[in-house]
């Protein structure tokens, strides 16, 4: 009810006034700071992400990867030839990223920060910035990524398990381990819907390993259709985005293109980990 109620709300705004209302996604990522603050923010499984209200709670990351969204895709507008043609054009943007992407990592949210870094250097480049630029971005942000990878004892021991989940099935593996029997156990037609016995096992399964679940209540062919939905989807979007850039439309295009690329980070990280082709979060 409230997703349909706030989509609802976004589907009447006028384009217009949400590009002019540049302060106001900033308390948006201020939120980031509330859920650190003892007694205001909840701490699940190691990490302080969520914000207790009543009978919900919220996830501010999910607020600020929109905030960011919206304020690169006006900024990118309103700074069209500086970002085309000069490093200077890319710096405010840049500064703000790192400091969003500072209070994910305090949080952690290593995965929330991979994609919002990822969208905004998408949307750099179908803006037009030279590709000299997005590429230097791309490997300080790699550069950024490994660090904190090695420097973290728990991060390495997931990619470590993620390399071979079955040499620790019940400790560093376990969670990998049970979503590939899962996947194995829904065969071509899965097991049927809410029957799938992996899913009191998983710590986060309506989440993280939610596709393990879907594909083994509905097996290799419900897990393709999910797939197929989710092309769909964002080659929608794309064709949304390029028919607004060809109307000069920029704000929108920037907004589709935005939407897109986190539509398509966001499932191949959560399908990729499921699956065991890429690592679990970390």
């Amino acid at each position: 009810m409230l997703a349909i109620t706030l989509g609802t709300l976004a589907y009447m705004a006028p384009a217009a006034s949400v590009q002019r209302l540049r302060l106001g996604y900033f308390p948006r990522c201020c939120l980031l700071i509330l859920v650190m603050i003892p007694g205001i923010g909840r701490e699940v499984n190691g990490a302080q992400r969520w914000l207790p209200l009543g009978v919900i709670t919220l996830q501010p990351s999910e607020f600020a990867k929109l905030a960011v969204l919206l304020y690169a895709a006006g900024y990118l507008v309103r700074q069209e030839e500086a970002v085309r043609h000069h490093w200077s054009g890319l710096a405010k943007l840049i500064a703000i990223l790192s400091v969003v992407a500072a209070l994910l990592l305090l949080e952690p949210d290593f995965g929330a920060t991979v994609i919002i870094v990822g969208v905004v250097v998408g949307m750099t480049f179908l803006a037009g910035a030279k590709l000299v630029y997005v590429l230097a971005m791309l490997a300080a942000a790699a550069m950024a990524l490994a660090f904190l990878v090695l420097s973290a004892p728990y991060r390495m021991k997931r990619l470590t398990a993620y390399q071979d989940p079955w040499a620790d099935p019940f400790g560093s593996g376990f969670q990998l381990v049970q979503s590939l029997i899962a996947f194995g156990q829904g065969e071509w037609w899965g097991l049927g819907w809410v029957t799938a016995s992996r899913s009191f096992l998983f710590a986060e399964a309506h989440t993280d390993f939610v596709f393990s679940i879907w594909s083994e209540e509905t097996g290799l062919i419900g897990a393709t259709a999910m797939i197929a939905l989710f092309v769909m989807l964002i080659a929608r979007v794309l064709n949304i985005g390029w028919r607004a850039a060809a109307q000069q439309r920029l704000f929108e295009a920037y907004v589709c293109f935005g939407a897109a690329l986190m539509f398509a980070g966001q499932a191949f990280v959560n399908m990729g980990a499921s699956s065991g082709l890429l690592p679990t979060k970390v």
